[in-house]
């Protein structure tokens, strides 16, 4: 229902031109010439014509990126060389990728329990390892692929198989593989419509493999670690995200504890859980 206040249409009234036949001027001799000097023109219809050119090279430029093409060696995310000569990958999203960009270039990250890094997972080497842990009880009990070899290898290659917007990963600490982690995009997700998500939302689902690396603080140091280097190479991302079920108490813990703040209990396909977020602009207060 529309306001009934007088304020609801300031500023709406319809504007009656000179020379139009109601209201004042409506007599020719009132009728103002507005004809432009001709150099005007001349100078307006110029500027149009650059304005154009420059909008249909931004048009060209976006079907570039598109199709993810890149022209130059120092487009976003390609290595520079540093003053040594060395190829540093840099720390931006590379140029036409809109989803996540090469998570396994993202390089290591020196933490206070070991350099840790993220290795893209191969699944006929890496996919032992991983079933193993998916069959422990604990961590069944929450990400339900338990069982044979082939119900984590399907979990995987529906991954793999995609776009690439949800990237498996082994998380290896100084050279031994401990904990398996999924980076995704959480504004492309399912996840999106339960909660309101902005774009390059990144998301972030883990878990500590060996029972012998539980339970001593490594979850929230890596997740610390990981949500840094998502927020280091992927600027166009603001925030990283997780959802948690409510009932993995260390897990919930451990995120507070990386510098996650609680937002919301949102209902999920399967549980409720935790909406964790790791803000950019709060990462160096929490």
């Amino acid at each position: 229902m529309p306001p009934t206040d007088a304020s609801a249409d300031a500023g709406t009234a319809p504007i009656t031109p000179l020379g139009s036949g109601s209201g004042p001027g409506t007599d020719s001799e009132d009728t103002l010439d507005l004809r432009l000097p001709d150099e005007l023109v001349a100078l307006f219809a110029e500027e149009d014509g650059a304005a154009g050119a420059a909008r249909a090279a931004r048009a060209g430029g976006a079907a570039r990126e598109a199709g993810g093409v890149a022209e130059r060696g120092d487009e976003k995310g390609m290595a520079k060389p540093s003053g040594d000569g060395t190829a540093r990958p840099t720390t931006v999203t590379p140029a036409g990728d809109d989803l996540l960009g090469p998570v396994g270039a993202w390089g290591p990250i020196s933490t206070p329990v070991g350099e840790f890094r993220l290795a893209p997972v191969r699944v006929d080497h890496d996919l032992p390892l991983i079933s193993r842990w998916m069959n422990d009880p604990a961590v069944a009990a929450f990400w339900e692929l338990a069982g044979p070899e082939s119900v984590a290898e399907d979990h995987l290659r529906a991954q793999l198989d995609g776009d690439g917007r949800s990237v498996p990963c082994l998380g290896v600490l100084d050279d031994t593989p401990m904990s398996y982690w999924e980076i995704y995009r959480a504004d492309l997700d399912p996840l999106a419509r339960h909660y309101p998500a902005r774009p390059h939302d990144t998301g972030i689902h883990f878990l500590i493999g060996g029972v012998a690396n539980r339970g001593r603080g490594l979850g929230s140091t890596l997740l610390r670690a990981v949500s840094d280097l998502v927020l280091d190479r992927r600027t166009s991302c603001a925030r990283v995200i997780a959802e948690p079920d409510l009932r993995n108490t260390p897990s919930v813990s451990a995120f507070l504890s990386a510098g996650f703040r609680y937002a919301a209990e949102v209902d999920l396909p399967g549980k409720r859980a935790a909406l964790m977020v790791r803000d950019r602009t709060l990462r160096d207060l929490l």
